[in-house]
């Protein structure tokens, strides 16, 4: 019973924090929808020039709600994939705090951060450029993507606010109740087995953070950063484990985007071979 309620009380806790992100996220789509102008969505279009860039930045702060956010905004074609995967790679979730915490932890924290950003943007920009050299990005707010995320709710019909509140509500209870599920499933295997798994020392190393890093809760970041602490885990295995850790921006993205799962898929994939590349070449060079 005391192990029910722990969990119960940490996916409310960790679900409450991303509220505001949402409801902010919400807020901004709705307000397009009903206010369209040809002023705002030129404003959008040039600053998804640059997306990436600041995607990385803000996903870098020790916060999963960028990513919830982003990934609704992605959803309601606000910004584009590249800025999406800009924020997913950067975000570090848990590592922050545990890692300022730890004696030692900052000069290894603000390397994590700076390798994360650099190459969060990197992603970003080269993921936008393949696809504007394709003629395959052309993004601004979607009417028909707006409509997807508005389906039977008739948003139409109640105004900016309540619309966003509605939104906001439904995914948070979504969020609550996977939170708490993926919780308990983590509980039950326990930090030693997926530590176990990982491979000391290997060249495979990074593909499997990587893979645990894909489990959309707070507890694959503690782990990662414990086992980076420790010397479990390299300095590029436990960087590609939490860029692919986004947090729930990735279940958001599945749930909100439910229509399109074979192009979520492929930008989760992108994430994940982006992560494990670069966390085998870090490894490799002894970074």
């Amino acid at each position: 019973m005391e192990l029910i309620v722990d969990l119960l009380k940490d996916a409310l806790m960790d679900t409450l924090k991303m509220l505001p992100f949402l409801f902010g996220a919400y807020l901004l789509m709705e307000y397009l929808e009903h206010h369209s102008s040809g002023r705002m969505e030129r404003l959008l279009a040039a600053s998804n020039k640059s997306g990436p860039v600041t995607g990385a930045l803000l996903g870098c702060v020790p916060q999963c709600g960028f990513s919830v956010a982003a990934a609704n905004l992605y959803c309601g074609h606000i910004i584009t994939p590249g800025t999406l995967l800009a924020v997913f790679f950067s975000t570090s979730d848990e590592a922050v705090p545990l890692l300022l915490a730890s004696p030692g932890g900052l000069p290894v924290l603000l390397r994590l951060m700076a390798w994360k950003v650099a190459l969060g943007a990197a992603l970003g920009l080269g993921v936008d450029a393949f696809l504007r050299s394709r003629g395959k990005l052309s993004w601004g707010r979607d009417q028909e993507a707006m409509e997807e995320l508005c389906e039977d709710c008739h948003c139409e019909e109640q105004g900016v606010l309540r619309s966003a509140l509605h939104h906001t509500g439904e995914i948070f209870v979504f969020l609550f109740l996977t939170t708490l599920v993926l919780g308990g499933v983590l509980e039950i295997i326990g930090e030693e087995r997926l530590s176990m798994v990982l491979m000391e020392g290997s060249i495979f190393q990074p593909a499997l953070a990587g893979i645990i890093g894909l489990i959309p809760n707070c507890g694959a970041s503690v782990l990662l950063t414990r086992l980076l602490m420790d010397g479990t885990l390299s300095f590029g295995a436990a960087l590609a484990g939490l860029s692919t850790n986004a947090g729930v921006g990735l279940l958001v993205l599945f749930r909100v985007g439910r229509r399109h799962t074979t192009r979520n898929l492929q930008l989760m994939g992108v994430l994940y071979l982006a992560a494990v590349v670069c966390g085998i070449l870090l490894q490799t060079a002894g970074v």
